[in-house]
């Protein structure tokens, strides 16, 4: 072999390596792109629908953590540094603004948006597009009507009724650090009686608590399994258990109360911000949020087309307050309020 077909040999087994090599590449990048990492704050049932629906209708690979929205703002601004999420769904919208404010989300304007309601709009325009809502649903509560009675307690119809020492031991709510439910239930409090008031009631219903729980949810959960007595809920939570034949009466508190605007969000730095927007659109989609009836969750969906269940709580008939979303979700007031909550009113002894 002369040396000039060795050097013409050696040339052809380079190409043919460097074209292996940029296959190879572009192969990885594509696979690369065709990820998502979801981070999902609704119930799990829910979380797990939608990766199923989402991964069979477009082929991307979802990886999904799910946890209250407290701890997923938590996981969100832990990780600012070096982001492992793509996006953020579900759990109530204090979190998701407070995130926008702080530089952890990214702005985005879904094609989408012309289908949805106006509270939905209102989410988006208070955090300059970095969240928008995906479902609405009222605060209050449910109690387990079989123990009411066998323990000869009377029926609870406000939130003051909560603080009658007759339900000592008898409440049980989640704790606002982690929970967005919680959360929503103490500025709901200190919108709907003042601060100096509002914290009063915190101290009287603290009296009764029997457990600060990690998820919003728990306390209805607990309350259909004969664990509690009460539970302060979002009232679609309590209707769940309602109708999947656990004896719980869901009140909508007389005094009035306060409601959340579940929301959506892009993470800022995003490994696959592709997968994130075209979630993002698919999550708005009326058929989509429709899907929601099939793991009994009731909340009203953002897509003014999605159907509702009949069992659901109408918004429509509840005492609501003019929750001030923009201030109870910034920052500032929300450390403020958490601080001022763990200081004179957890601290208490029960």
């Amino acid at each position: 072999m002369n040396e000039t077909t060795r050097s013409s040999q050696w040339l052809f087994g380079a190409a043919a390596a460097a074209v292996v090599a940029l296959s190879g590449f572009a192969t990885s990048t594509a696979f690369a792109a065709d990820k998502l990492t979801y981070y999902c704050s609704a119930q799990e049932d829910w979380c797990q629908l939608m990766v199923q629906a989402f991964e069979k209708e477009t082929g991307i690979k979802v990886a999904m953590s799910r946890k209250s929205s407290g701890e997923t703002f938590a996981q969100i601004k832990a990780e600012a540094r070096n982001p492992k999420g793509d996006i953020w769904w579900g759990g109530t919208g204090d979190p998701h603004l407070q995130a926008a404010e702080e530089g952890l989300t990214e702005a985005y304007v879904s094609p989408m948006r012309g289908e949805l309601h106006d509270w939905a709009l209102s989410q988006a325009a208070s955090a300059n597009d970095k969240t928008i809502g995906i479902y609405a649903g009222g605060l209050g509560y449910g109690y387990n009507t079989e123990l009411l009675k066998e323990k000869g307690l009377p029926v609870p119809a406000s939130w003051m009724d909560l603080t009658d020492p007759v339900y000592k031991g008898e409440v049980q709510m989640a704790n606002p650090n982690s929970s967005g439910t919680a959360y929503t239930t103490l500025a709901t409090i200190v919108q709907l009686f003042g601060e100096e008031k509002g914290f009063e009631f915190m101290k009287a219903l603290h009296k009764n608590i029997n457990q600060y729980t990690k998820s919003g949810s728990a306390p209805i959960k607990a309350a259909a399994r004969g664990e509690t007595t009460i539970g302060i809920v979002f009232m679609h939570d309590a209707v769940k258990q309602a109708v999947s034949g656990f004896p719980i009466n869901v009140v909508a508190p007389s005094e009035g109360t306060g409601y959340e605007i579940g929301s959506m969000s892009i993470i800022k730095g995003a490994r696959n911000p592709e997968s994130a927007q075209k979630f993002y659109d698919w999550a708005l989609k009326s058929a989509v949020q429709s899907r929601s009836l099939e793991v009994k969750a009731y909340q009203v969906m953002s897509n003014k087309a999605a159907e509702s269940s009949p069992s659901a709580p109408k918004l429509d008939e509840i005492k609501l307050i003019d929750y001030d979303f923009k201030k109870y979700g910034s920052s500032a007031e929300r450390k403020r309020l958490l601080k001022k909550w763990d200081d004179e009113v957890k601290s208490l002894p029960r």
